[in-house]
């Protein structure tokens, strides 16, 4: 009988994941591959995190699917695309309808189409980018020096904001780098660390002394198709039943100790090397190696005793909150707007909202027959007071400037809002260095990683919960 009822002994060369987001799940799969018992402990009632998808039946046919997190991932970041295949979902891949591709840029209130040929922020192709209206002329000659431009001579991180000014000017920051690549992060660009975010870049001036040539060099190379075997080759991929196939596929081949309304209010190293875990309604459990893929604040507290330096950093990682608005229509109540995957939207033309994503036209399977689904994004370091906004207020907003943009004024179907708050890490100039400081600050056997650390995207999150596990298989093998 055991002496103690509420204290779980697991057993020895036990981990314990606490966290379960993607990173939280494909570390419990790569544990699992790796032979290791583990504990994976979720606080809220879900598993998945910010991957979530909602199917909304408006009796139209086949459901709409609205992703309240990420609607896909890069397929240029191998990882997830691999683990995909690897996990059996290789059929359910859904590259983007690139023959419809065209993004827009809102300028003086006008939609102006991205040229073909831009990569990134860099032309490749000299006469649609010379006819473009996007850029005005000294901006288009300001971009084209920057093949001439001496390449940086240390390796020390800087701005977003600062590199591109640098290297193509003051106009191709405002309405190329603002929106097209802060606008992923949801940060202001003169914080955005290049090196933590767009490495390529830094990588580019360096090996080839500009971006243009680098760029030009890339597009020459011979490219494997991104999905390395059949499936889609598109730039961006999802599943055909949403992002959240992926969250669900790990956590069907899952066979370890899942917990979900679990949480963990501290984390006791034991005179033994191992670790205790209080746990939410006062249980504890005992494991070998924690790790920890929550959010910054979180690792934070759980730290503050246990490794009080580690905890400060992670206390220092900036967050900002995010919302996206999604919207059901009728085919027909979009018949005047221009075909293309959205628009962004730079800082400078004041607006509530940061872009619009006309979802149903950049993926199939995202709403029935006859019917579309846009989708708008707000929050983040461009528009903070629109998260605060009611339902109602919100809707106002989102519909105004919908109809301002796109002209579209129809009344939708259906709206749904999700709001992230104080979700979205901002990685600040020597970030990397901050987390490099953090990690050698942890007690032995307890490791982070996640989106607060080396990269916020779904392949980046895949990626670093597979080397933290490596990590955790190597340092079990040289302590036994």
């Amino acid at each position: 009988m055991n002496p103690h009822p509420h204290i779980t002994h697991a057993p020895r060369r036990h981990v314990t994941v606490i966290g379960g987001g993607v990173t939280g799940l494909t570390a419990a799969w790569a544990l699992q591959q790796a032979g290791l018992a583990y504990s994976l402990i979720e606080q809220t009632s879900r598993w998945g995190g910010k991957i979530c998808t909602e199917l909304v039946d408006t009796g139209a046919g086949d459901p709409f699917v609205v992703e309240a997190g990420p609607d896909s991932f890069i397929a240029q970041k191998p990882w997830a695309t691999q683990l995909a295949r690897a996990i059996g979902l290789g059929d359910q891949l859904l590259g983007t309808n690139d023959e419809r591709r065209r993004t827009y840029v809102l300028i003086k209130g006008r939609l102006v189409p991205l040229p073909d040929g831009l990569m990134l922020i860099v032309p490749t192709r000299f006469m649609p980018f010379a006819l473009s209206p996007l850029i005005s002329l000294p901006g288009k000659l300001r971009m084209a020096v920057e093949a001439f431009m001496p390449a940086k001579k240390d390796d020390g991180d800087e701005s977003l904001a600062d590199f591109v000014r640098r290297r193509l000017g003051s106009e191709a920051l405002d309405k190329l780098a603002e929106p097209l690549m802060s606008g992923i992060y949801n940060t202001d660009p003169y914080d955005q660390s290049l090196l933590a975010t767009f490495p390529r870049f830094r990588a580019l001036e360096q090996k080839h002394g500009s971006l243009t040539r680098g760029m030009l060099a890339a597009r020459r190379a011979p490219h494997p198709a991104h999905g390395h075997g059949d499936g889609p080759s598109s730039l961006f991929i999802s599943f055909k039943g949403g992002m959240r196939m992926l969250a669900d596929r790990l956590v069907e081949l899952l066979d370890g100790d899942l917990r979900l309304n679990t949480g963990v209010e501290q984390i006791e190293r034991l005179d033994d090397g191992r670790y205790r875990l209080h746990l939410s309604g006062g249980s504890t459990l005992e494991t070998d190696v924690v790790l920890l893929t929550t959010p910054a604040p979180v690792v934070a507290k759980l730290l503050a005793d246990l490794a009080p330096e580690a905890a400060a950093i992670a206390a220092d990682i900036q967050y900002v909150s995010t919302g996206t608005l999604s919207l059901g229509y009728r085919a027909e109540d979009l018949a005047g707007v221009p075909e293309g995957f959205g628009v962004v939207i730079p800082r400078s033309e004041g607006r509530k909202i940061n872009a619009v994503t006309l979802s149903s036209t950049k993926f199939d399977h995202r709403a029935p027959a006859g019917y579309a689904l846009v989708r708008t994004f707000f929050g983040g370091a461009r528009s903070p007071a629109s998260v605060d906004l009611d339902d109602d207020a919100l809707t106002a907003v989102v519909r105004d400037e919908l109809r301002d943009i796109y002209g579209i004024t129809a009344e939708p179907l259906f709206t749904r809002i999700y709001r992230w708050k104080q979700a979205t890490p901002q990685y600040g100039v020597g970030h990397l260095d901050q987390i490099a400081r953090l990690e050698a600050a942890l007690p032995p056997h307890l490791f982070v990683t996640g989106s607060a650390f080396r990269g916020v995207g779904v392949p980046d999150c895949v990626h670093q919960a597979q080397q933290t596990v490596e990590q955790i298989v190597a340092a079990m093998t040289e302590a036994t």
